[in-house]
């Protein structure tokens, strides 16, 4: 054990006894920081066209802000991107993080000298946060290894601008410089495929003790190791024992990652977007992750069957409740207001505050009324799959409107590692799970309005080359497990089994 192990735990007790501190007082943690983010903006344009100076609590707010997405924001963030100060937030921001939009084109994202730290931080803590709870250290001995994308930056009128992921890879703390891979020049490869080959051949020797990344794409390194070794990767790396994941729901990945790894292995899951880091997992044993309230952020919380209508009911943390699905808005102290980045969340705990994320508000299908969310598709397979042989890599479902024959139908893209013996029973088991998940979709098969859900298989790395054949594969980018459309599923038909 070296000194970092043995100092690590004195330090991640003094940090977890503070953030249960605010988290045990979340409202009160939440007013404070709403009064400071309301004071240190009140001068800026965004500012002076809502009266900051005029507001005095939460209720003033939700009279002179309204909710908005990027698009409605965007006004503002063009004249910062210009290079004006003063506008969302004081000063300029430090760096833009750059995104991908479906409807507004590339997104840029403020990142000021008040929120950057409010990213590194939450990430730092996460792990500290689990090493108080287990008393683990040894991941801190070995190599640690973030599947992410380029820290290359580029400049945008005097500003940096980046991925979120690679902007974070500037801020890695000394202490663990040495412990980090990939290197910076294979950091820096852009294509993905051609990236996971290099990230192989400079960690295949090495003591890995802590994997990170969005599930889809560790997959892909895992899967190549044992291509290349013919060995589990429990066994070219026998130390290895932490998975740190965000992006997307780990359950439907467990099983193939517990099979190429060949044992199972201590998870932690993050909630980070490019607009703030939301939540981490605090307790291996508790679900949900803990909401960061001292975080630069102020939560809203939308019912999200009201979301659109013309004036849904907005809540503090204050006055949430469990088992409800909320659209989560954010106000941040880089300068986004009543800004709602498309996430919706589920209370599983409200002392301290937990959540879970169940999907994306326009991510979901609702063709006949049956307003199908990404956590029950996710909790249906997953109560199929789970104890049982079959194994599944990737999956996506999107409507059937218009078959050749009979009614409509929810068809569901799967690329199986195991597939079942018999498909079609599976699709119904499946299919029955979903209509216990969704009372509307329930009604809507016993009223002959739809048929039980078909599966259509796709071949293996066919999702891979889906998004390669779109442009999106590797780094952040995932597929969504819900479309209201057939755009994902039309383009996925061309990767069907043979």
């Amino acid at each position: 054990m070296n000194i970092k192990s043995v100092l690590a735990k004195p330090f991640a007790k003094s940090i977890a006894n503070r953030i249960y501190k605010y988290s045990f007082n979340s409202v009160k943690t939440q007013k404070k920081v709403f009064k400071k983010l309301i004071s240190e903006a009140g001068n800026t344009k965004f500012g002076k066209d809502h009266n900051f100076s005029q507001i005095k609590n939460y209720e003033d707010f939700k009279k002179q802000v309204p909710i908005r997405d990027y698009e409605a924001l965007k006004p503002y963030v063009e004249e910062v991107v210009k290079g004006k100060p003063d506008i969302l937030w004081k000063g300029k921001p430090t760096y833009f993080a750059k995104t991908s939009g479906t409807t507004s084109g590339t997104k840029y994202i403020p990142l000021t000298k008040e929120s950057v730290p409010n990213h590194i931080n939450a990430a730092r803590n996460a792990l500290l946060m689990y090493i108080n709870e287990t008393k683990k250290t040894d991941f801190l001995d070995g190599k640690m290894i973030f599947l992410q994308g380029s820290p290359e930056l580029s400049d945008t009128n005097g500003i940096k601008t980046g991925r979120l992921s690679g902007i974070s890879a500037h801020y890695v703390p000394s202490y663990l410089t040495k412990n980090r891979l990939p290197s910076w020049k294979t950091n820096c490869i852009e294509d993905w495929e051609t990236k996971v080959e290099a990230v192989i051949d400079e960690t295949i020797n090495e003591d890995m003790t802590l994997i990170g990344g969005i599930p889809s794409w560790v997959q892909m390194y895992f899967e190549r190791i044992v291509e290349r070794t013919g060995k589990k990767v429990g066994e070219v790396f026998p130390n290895f024992n932490l998975f740190v994941y965000g992006g997307v729901n780990y359950e439907p990945y467990r099983n193939k990652f517990e099979e190429l790894i060949g044992r199972k292995v201590d998870a932690i899951e993050f909630y980070p977007a490019s607009e703030g880091f939301i939540a981490y997992q605090d307790k291996q044993a508790e679900k949900g992750m803990l909401l960061l309230v001292n975080n630069g952020m102020f939560y809203e919380f939308i019912p999200s069957e009201e979301f659109y209508n013309e004036n849904p009911t907005r809540l503090s943390i204050k006055d949430v409740k469990l088992g409800e699905n909320y659209v989560i808005i954010l106000n941040t102290n880089a300068g986004l207001w009543a800004y709602n980045i498309g996430d919706t969340v589920e209370f599983v705990s409200l002392n301290p505050p937990r959540i879970v994320v169940t999907g994306r508000i326009k991510h979901f299908i609702s063709a006949f009324g049956e307003h199908v969310i990404g956590k029950e598709v996710e909790e249906a397979i997953n109560m199929n799959t789970k104890g049982t042989n079959i194994s599944v890599s990737e999956f996506t479902v999107a409507p059937q409107i218009t078959p050749e024959i009979g009614l409509p139908y929810h068809e569901w893209f799967v690329e199986f590692v195991n597939k079942p013996s018999n498909i079609d029973e599976f699709a119904l088991k499946i299919d029955a799970e979903l209509q216990k998940q969704n009372s509307y979709y329930f009604d809507l098969i016993e009223g002959k309005i739809l048929q039980p859900l078909k599966i259509t298989a796709i071949e293996k790395g066919g999702f891979n080359k889906y998004m390669k054949s779109v442009g999106k594969l590797g780094g952040q980018n995932k597929v969504p497990r819900l479309s209201n459309d057939r755009k994902i599923a039309d383009n996925l038909s061309n990767f069907k089994e043979k």
